[in-house]
């Protein structure tokens, strides 16, 4: 609390009016109170009587005026129902909750923001997870919309993901924001916690609007490294960076697709053993041939090992078909799938709702190519890989990896030269978090114009002799799509 106090200077010279929003046992308060020069208004809000008990215990000071108040943040709109003595800018301080709503939810916790689609997400997004985001990020979306018509500055604790996604929102609202800077801190030091936080503050203006921030390694002032902002309508890591490589953002002419999906690994993904394919239960698994293919996972990627280990049951050629002909056609594998079927009934993701049985997702005629260029999401140094058939059989990935298919060894090789040059790593890492769970995205992937890199790389009539199966044109490459 010192330190952060610190860094955010004099608080009673440049703010009269001071909020916790959810206060604990007001450790925050205490600090504001023991400055020099402390605000003349401070209220906390928290909802738990144990912690209310603590915030209202601490030694008051002359001058200033203390509240806590005893209610559910989001049960309260704080722009109406906070009374305060005066009208003089504010400061939002403090620490909410890091937690996710899907976590509360499993705790059966009643403190949650009131269900609404406030990002505006698609439904499918909804589902796949997009929509579970961190309680800190929305009381931080409470705040900026209903204290946007005050002079305040909001300075929280949370993780940094949460700070780049409240600057997406404002940006998207329309939100004023005039200044935001994101202080790097050791959330492990502070709180035993292995994520990525931060002191994000943001001052709100109703003239001027900015969404850039500046980006400090440590709660230091001459700690700066970079610069976040937008775009267009992306948020970039490091502007200057992605400036110098800009020419590359467009469309894909080729589509990204992203590896099969299957959320039952214990059975679909199995390992050669000395006596055959072995499943992750120990079980030697005896099916028909024909729908085991060779499987590499992000792990392999990372290690450089391209030789797969693993194979991977395919049920389907494409989503959405019947997968009960395998009855008929694959005797021993409808009946190994069979004996799992509680395993496959358990998945706990929507998208299996209504679908036949033991159903896959991305498959597709794209996942039967021969030739493929494969790259794992989950890692910062991105690695392109260009993958041929084994034993005659297409190499699937798993669905941390995204996929280009080809139709033939040049094409992939080609491609994946063109997006592991320094260019595109360049463009990659001036645009990307590399905090983030999956760094690289099939939106971001979309986002790299081949035909102009491989057209800047080499030209668009130049020939490639170190294509293995035949030259490729660089021109004809786009041309057969």
């Amino acid at each position: 609390v010192r330190k952060i106090l610190s860094t955010l200077g004099p608080v009673g010279d440049r703010w009269e009016r001071v909020l916790e929003p959810t206060c604990g046992a007001g450790n925050f308060i205490r600090g504001i109170l023991e400055l020099e020069n402390p605000p003349q208004e401070v209220i906390g809000i928290e909802l738990q009587d144990k912690y209310v008990e603590k915030a209202r215990r601490i030694p008051l000071r002359e001058g200033t005026r203390v509240e806590i108040i005893a209610r559910d943040i989001f049960g309260l709109d704080l722009g109406k129902d906070l009374i305060w003595g005066n009208k003089g800018p504010f400061l939002v301080i403090g620490n909410p909750p890091w937690v996710t709503n899907s976590t509360l939810g499993v705790l059966n916790s009643k403190n949650l923001p009131r269900k609404s689609n406030l990002k505006g997400l698609r439904g499918i997004e909804a589902i796949t997870g997009h929509s579970n985001f961190d309680i800190a990020e929305s009381i931080w979306l409470k705040l900026i919309t209903e204290l946007r018509a005050e002079d305040v500055t909001v300075a929280l604790l949370c993780k940094t993901s949460v700070a780049r996604n409240v600057l997406c929102y404002a940006k998207e609202r329309g939100l004023k924001i005039s200044a935001a800077s994101i202080r790097s801190i050791d959330a492990k030091r502070w709180f035993g916690a292995a994520v990525d936080a931060c002191l994000f503050t943001v001052k709100l203006d109703r003239g001027n609007q900015g969404y850039e921030a500046d980006v400090f390694d440590s709660l230091s002032f001459e700690s700066l490294s970079s610069r976040i902002g937008f775009v267009g309508k992306h948020l970039i890591s490091d502007v200057p960076k992605y400036k110098e490589v800009s020419f590359i953002e467009g469309k894909s002419p080729l589509e990204w697709r992203q590896g099969v999906k299957h959320d039952a690994a214990s059975v679909m993904e199995l390992i050669l053993a000395e006596k055959g394919w072995q499943n992750k239960l120990g079980e030697i698994v005896n099916v028909e041939s024909e729908y085991l293919y060779p499987l590499i996972k992000s792990s392999d990627l990372h290690t450089n090992s391209t030789s797969p280990k693993r194979a991977v049951i395919i049920t389907q050629k494409k989503t959405g078909d019947d997968t009960r002909h395998l009855k008929a056609v694959a005797p021993r594998l409808w009946m190994y799938l069979t004996e799992h079927r509680d395993l496959f009934q358990a998945r706990k993701s929507s998208i299996y709702r209504g679908r036949s049985p033991f159903s896959m997702f991305g498959v597709g005629d794209y996942s039967f190519a021969s030739y493929k260029v494969i790259v794992s999401g989950l890692y910062k140094e991105p690695r392109f890989v260009d993958i041929g058939p084994i034993d005659g059989k297409p190499v699937m990935c798993d669905d941390t990896c995204y996929l280009l298919p080809f139709e033939s060894e040049g094409q992939a090789l080609m491609v994946a030269s063109a997006l592991n040059h320094h260019v595109c790593q360049q463009f990659i890492k001036s645009t990307t978090f590399m905090d983030s769970k999956r760094p690289i995205t099939k939106k971001l992937l979309a986002r790299i114009n081949l035909r102009t890199l491989i057209f800047y790389l080499w030209g668009e009539d130049s020939e490639l002799p170190w294509c293995l199966s035949k030259k490729e044109s660089v021109g004809n490459l786009f041309s057969i799509r």
